[in-house]
Parts: structure tokens; C-alpha cells; sequence
């Protein structure tokens, strides 16, 4: 790194240590981010790119260890590295920066106790500018960089399209109520589920029995409550919203239905629900 790089990099960390701070609970995603090596799941992904108002491309040029004083709530096992890249291409965001890019980054240590050597190396970053300093970004978690390959970009590009359509899927934060009604046939039932969304959005799910028929349930974003409506297909972002926010079992407290048989059925029309979605697995670092 020459005398120029080195000027600025305790600027730099001094900076980006105050912009970025300790990370909230919210801010803070519900699982480890990918490691710079680890192939993200989807939710992963989605984790990651929701919160970036930035994605970008970019190729390394220069790095720098930061000393472990200067690197608070550095994990075991990482280190810190104060990065130089050169901007290749803004997947995502409507904010200028800078042909040539600064950050901070955590990185795994290898079995020789040493950061892995990443100049040339071309990274995708999720990332939010730094006030004020539009060569600088701070990633939206200390791990927040994968290495870019065609494939992973291929997989990247429609979240990216997905999160910035005007008719997403709202953020589902949970289950308000939940009822379940018995029909005038044996085995004949209908549960509605109505979800709580952080916009206010209408989100209905609805669990459909039949005699002699296999329980069939769709998901509906409209105010109209449709039992025509289909499950989300997998590794979508309607998909996300469902698998990676309802709580595994359902609220007792949600539960509408006044008898027994009534309030186990909805019970057990939330686990088909869920068993439907599969689980929201995310890499973990």
C-alpha cells in the first residue's frame, strides 16, 4: 500500500468505526452474514441486499490489516482489513459513488492465523454510503462481501429486481389472528390466517379442507381473502416473507377459535402451513 493509502486509512477507520457503531438488534441480521467464501442461500441473499441501499461489483486493489485495537466487536478468528477497491459496476442504488472505493471488512484468518491475501479479487459489497465521503461505504454487516461469480450474480440480480418492484410482498412481522371454522360436511373446514405486515399491507393465508381430499392453502396480498390462492413457489421473495418471518408455531394469543376441536384444528393448519414453506435456511459463517 503506498504512503497515500496509509494517510488515510486511520482517517478512514476512525470514521467508519464512529458511522457504523455497535450493531442494534434490528440492524443486526437474525443469523450470521455469508463468510467472504460461503455460497449465500437465498434468504441469505435476501438478508444482505435488503439492507443495502448499495450493491456493487467491485475489484480489489489494495488491503491492510487494521490492528485489533482499533477494531471493536472484531469476532475470534477474523481480522479486519481496511480495503481500496476499484468500482465495476452498481447493481443496485441510485446514489453516486466513486470510481475507487474504501472500506472495513471481517475476514476469516486461516490456519496459519493470517488473513487471506484478496487483491484482484473481484467482490460483490452490500453496502450504505458514508456522509460526506462519496469515495467510502460502509457494508451493512461486517461480513457483508462475497466473492463475485457469474452464477452467484445470476442468482443476485432478480432479489435485487424483486425488492425494488412497487408491488413486492410487504415485510411480514407476524401472526395478528387466526380462526378456523368448521363447514356443515364432516372433515370440511376453512382456517383463515391474518398477518401483521410492517406497512399495514393486508396478508391473508387460507387453509381449505375438503372430505376426501388432500388440506390445500394459499397465501393472499390483497384485501380480497381468496381461496383460489396458491402457495408462493419457493426462492421467491413472497416465499421469504412467509418462511423467514412467521414463527414456527402458532401464537396461542392469535388464536380466535372459542372450543377445543376448533383451536386444535388451527393449530394444526398453521403447522401444515409452515411444513408447506419448509424452512428459511441461511448460511451461517
Amino acid at each position: 500500500m503506498n504512503n497515500t493509502s496509509r494517510s488515510v486509512l486511520l482517517p478512514l477507520v476512525a470514521c467508519l468505526a464512529m458511522v457504523s457503531g455497535p450493531l442494534s438488534a434490528q440492524d443486526r441480521p437474525s443469523v450470521a452474514a455469508p463468510a467472504l467464501a460461503t455460497g449465500p442461500t437465498y434468504a441469505a441473499l435476501v438478508d444482505l441486499a435488503e439492507r443495502a441501499p448499495l450493491v456493487v461489483r467491485a475489484r480489489i486493489k489494495q488491503q491492510a490489516q487494521v490492528s485489533a485495537e482499533r477494531a471493536p466487536g472484531l469476532a475470534p478468528g477474523f481480522a479486519r482489513l481496511y480495503i481500496e477497491a476499484e468500482t465495476l459496476a452498481l447493481l443496485s442504488g441510485d446514489m453516486p459513488i466513486g470510481e475507487s472505493l474504501r472500506y472495513l471488512v471481517d475476514v476469516p484468518l486461516d490456519s496459519r492465523g493470517k488473513p487471506p491475501k484478496l487483491r484482484k479479487q473481484e467482490v460483490l459489497l452490500f453496502a450504505r454510503p458514508v456522509p460526506n465521503r462519496p469515495r467510502e461505504v460502509q457494508l451493512v454487516y461486517p461480513r457483508a462481501q462475497l466473492v463475485a461469480t457469474p452464477e452467484l450474480e445470476t442468482r443476485l440480480r432478480p432479489v435485487l429486481t424483486q425488492l425494488a418492484s412497487a408491488d413486492r410482498p410487504p415485510v411480514v412481522t407476524g401472526v395478528r389472528d387466526v380462526l378456523s371454522i368448521a363447514g356443515t360436511l364432516t372433515g370440511e373446514s376453512e382456517t383463515q390466517l391474518f398477518l401483521d405486515t410492517a406497512n399495514d399491507g393486508p396478508v391473508s393465508v387460507t387453509v381449505v379442507r375438503r372430505p376426501g381430499m388432500e388440506p390445500r392453502w394459499g397465501v393472499s396480498w390483497t384485501e380480497i381473502v381468496d381461496q383460489a390462492a396458491r402457495p408462493p413457489e419457493a426462492g421467491t421473495l413472497a416465499w421469504y416473507r412467509l418462511a423467514c418471518a412467521l414463527p414456527e408455531r402458532l401464537p396461542a394469543e392469535a388464536n380466535l377459535a372459542r372450543d377445543e376441536k376448533s383451536r386444535a384444528r388451527a393449530v394444526e393448519d398453521y403447522a401444515l402451513v409452515m411444513a408447506s414453506l419448509g424452512p428459511c435456511e441461511r448460511n451461517r459463517s
